[in-house]
This record gives C-alpha cells, sequence and structure tokens, in this order.
C-alpha cells in the first residue's frame, strides 16, 4: 500500500509532467525562458512586436524605465497582476495613446497567456498607430506564476477571493502577537522562513498545490515577502495583498 506521502509525491510528478506537455505545446521547452517566436519573422514582429521572454520582462520590472501594461478588465487585474503593472484595458486603445505618447518608447504588455488574444490585439492597433517600441509578454500571468513569481492582488480583488471563493487560504504574516489581537477570519499565520514547515504542518494545503492563497501583512513588502516563500513551495495559485491588514479591517470587509 502506497502512503500518503507517496501518494502526494506522485501527484506531485504527475502534475511536473502535465506542466512540461503543457509548455512543450505553447511551444517553449521545458527548463526554458525564451518563447517560441522570440526569433519569429520580420512580418510577425512588424505585425505584432517582439515577444520577450519571462527573464526579459524580469530585467525590465527590475529596471523600472519600462511601462508594463496589463490589458485584462479591471477585476482580473485586481484579483491577480504582476506587481509593477498597469492596468488599462484592452479596449482602451486611446487611454495608452494619451498616457504613453512617446511612440518610439518602449512598451511592454500582457494578459492570460499564450492563447490570449488580447495582447496582439491591443499590439496591432498601437503598432498602426506608430509605436515602434512595442514588446509582448505573451506567454502571460499563466506563465509567470508557474515560474515561481509572485503576482499581486488589490482590494477589490481581495473582496471579490473572500466573497465568492470558499476554499481560499488566507495568510497572516504580521507577528503572532499582531496575528492573535485580530485577523481576516479564517487566516492562518505564516512568517517569513515559516513556508516549509507551514507546507507540511496543515497550515497551507499540501495536498493541493491550486489553491488561492492570499498573503497579507502589516506592510506589502513584507506580504510580498513570503508569498514569494509560498510561491516557491509550488502554490502556483499564490499572491499578496498590496495593502496592509488595517485597510483590510477598515474596509469592513468580514463584517
Amino acid at each position: 500500500m502506497v502512503n500518503r506521502k507517496g501518494r502526494d509525491s506522485w501527484r506531485v510528478f504527475v502534475f511536473a509532467m502535465f506542466f512540461m506537455m503543457v509548455l512543450v505545446a505553447c511551444g517553449l521547452p521545458a527548463g526554458a525562458e525564451s518563447p517560441k517566436d522570440a526569433t519569429a519573422s520580420g512580418s510577425e514582429a512588424a505585425r505584432w512586436g517582439v515577444e520577450i521572454s519571462t527573464g526579459d520582462l524580469q530585467k525590465v520590472l527590475a529596471a523600472k524605465n519600462t511601462p508594463v501594461l496589463d490589458v485584462r478588465s479591471e477585476r482580473e487585474y485586481s484579483i491577480a497582476h504582476i506587481p509593477g503593472s498597469i492596468n488599462i484595458y484592452e479596449e482602451e486603445t486611446d487611454a495608452i495613446i494619451k498616457r504613453f505618447p512617446d511612440k518610439g518608447g518602449e512598451l511592454v504588455i500582457y494578459c492570460n497567456g499564450p492563447y490570449c488574444h488580447k495582447v496582439k490585439r491591443v499590439a496591432e492597433q498601437l503598432i498602426k498607430k506608430g509605436y515602434t517600441g512595442l514588446k509582448r509578454y505573451q506567454l502571460g500571468l499563466p506563465v509567470w506564476r508557474a515560474f515561481g513569481n509572485t503576482v499581486q492582488t488589490d482590494m477589490i480583488g481581495f473582496k471579490y477571493i473572500f466573497s465568492g471563493d470558499r476554499t481560499a487560504v488566507f495568510v497572516d504574516a504580521r507577528s503572532r502577537d499582531q496575528f492573535k489581537a485580530g485577523t481576516v477570519p479564517g487566516a492562518v499565520s505564516v512568517q517569513a522562513g515559516e513556508a516549509e514547515t507551514a507546507n507540511t504542518d496543515g497550515r497551507l494545503p499540501y495536498t493541493d498545490k491550486g489553491t488561492r492563497i492570499v498573503v497579507f501583512a502589516d506592510t506589502p513588502g513584507k506580504a510580498r515577502s513570503v508569498a514569494e516563500e509560498i510561491a516557491h513551495k509550488a502554490f502556483w495559485n499564490s499572491s499578496y495583498f498590496g495593502g496592509t491588514y488595517e485597510e483590510l479591517k477598515q474596509a469592513r470587509i468580514w463584517q
């Protein structure tokens, strides 16, 4: 008879194999960082802009000198988005042009992954308007998360998750004393450096890595740090709240 740990290891192995097959199906070899059409034909680049890899996007975000646009809806963006990105919905091309009038400057756009066509539609419109520095992160939010990168949740998204997802796990990354004094109903306490232990002691859902997990704290930076640790334990559906616990309390979400 296979014990629980053995069954869980088998599930993780099956998930890993499935993910690799998805990457191959999307044109991304397992372990690679470059999208399929990173060397796309000149006609494709001229129509939709240059496609960049996850590593390229990480460098762009670290440099903080190139706008990264999330062209999904406001609610999708609020639930989960790449930290540092700006939300302008795909149908608001005029708003993009107004906010970023320099047509020779660089812009990066992304949406919901390899099969999300919002990016190409927006790219095509902007290129027709004369934008020459446009780049696409076509792999999008799903692959960003799959590579262990965390994402941010805003207030609208937190409210949506809290009221609509009964399986979600809320993680309080503040001190134990703060946690005991009051927290989000049903939240668990996981502080920096505890993701490994929480992964096996029941605080985090070890047997369901797809469970939505939202980390909050007394600062967004602290929440992000713990969320990154959790993401590196293969909880690909995790995020951090971009505000503070006090903001959540004042919003009276659970009252």
